[in-house]
């Protein structure tokens, strides 16, 4: 049987509130087995880069990033928020060790395609190197992924969070047995977005189809649950989606997703 794998996603919310990131770094910690964390940190690039004169760019909720705004976020992800995860979990004895992408080969990307937008240095994941991952998780430490990529010739990229940790769930399940996990402030996926405790707590393809053409999922969910299927449909066994919660050992209410 192979050994398990759990790789937990946190959002900008959560690391922004410095007691919800304390609550889910304990969490996280105290979770056995092998384990990497991915992190994002749009919303601290935004401030940081606003104290800098450089304006952060969207276009419909996605972030467009110009040379000046990955310069940005190579400081923010990988330095600010990177480095202060890393430390934090140090601290709570977890032999954490601080990557992108671009670290041991670990993701290559390719710039996204411009089609009806560039999106300037965003890139579009290409391969995991499981080979070097797993044997850092074999020697004892716990990678700490942030949201950024690279293509093997020098350039780094800026990628979603929620697709690195997809792709490192789908790039490591030859490997093991690999459970995903998003968590963010919200309990769950809800099928009432102005009830929280409406909370959908098992959605299969059937399901999301449904749900899809009711128009119960949209925006920053619909990104989020396409990663999901995705990893789901390439070999990862579970995905969860939830608040700082469900990492407990007995987690409270959450959605789980499967195929």
């Amino acid at each position: 049987m192979r050994e398990q794998l759990s790789i937990i996603k946190i959002g900008g919310n959560l690391i922004e509130d410095a007691q919800q990131l304390s609550e889910v770094l304990q969490l996280f910690s105290k979770k056995e087995g092998h384990k990497i964390l991915v992190h994002g940190g749009g919303k601290k690039a935004t401030e940081i880069g606003n104290r800098l004169g450089i304006e952060a760019k969207m276009t419909n909720g996605r972030r467009i990033t110009d040379a000046a705004s990955l310069e940005v976020a190579i400081m923010v992800y990988g330095g600010l928020v990177n480095k202060s995860i890393v430390a934090k979990l140090q601290s709570l004895g977890t032999n954490a060790l601080g990557m992108s992408g671009a670290d041991g080969n670990a993701i290559q990307a390719h710039k996204r395609p411009v089609k009806d937008v560039d999106f300037g240095f965003v890139g579009d994941v290409d391969s995991i190197q499981s080979g070097n991952l797993s044997k850092l998780l074999d020697a004892g430490f716990t990678p700490i992924f942030c949201a950024l990529t690279h293509d093997a010739k020098g350039q780094l990229f800026n990628t979603n969070a929620d697709t690195i940790a997809a792709e490192l769930a789908v790039g490591l399940a030859n490997l093991y047995e690999t459970s995903l996990f998003y968590c963010f402030e919200k309990k769950g996926v809800l099928e009432d977005m102005t009830n929280e405790d409406s909370v959908i707590e098992h959605i299969n393809t059937q399901k999301y189809q449904a749900l899809l053409q009711a128009g119960s999922i949209a925006d920053g969910m619909l990104p989020k649950m396409h990663n999901c299927f995705y990893a789901l449909q390439n070999q990862v066994q579970k995905v969860h989606i939830g608040n700082t919660s469900m990492l407990n050992q007995n987690p409270s209410t959450h959605t789980t997703l499967t195929l």
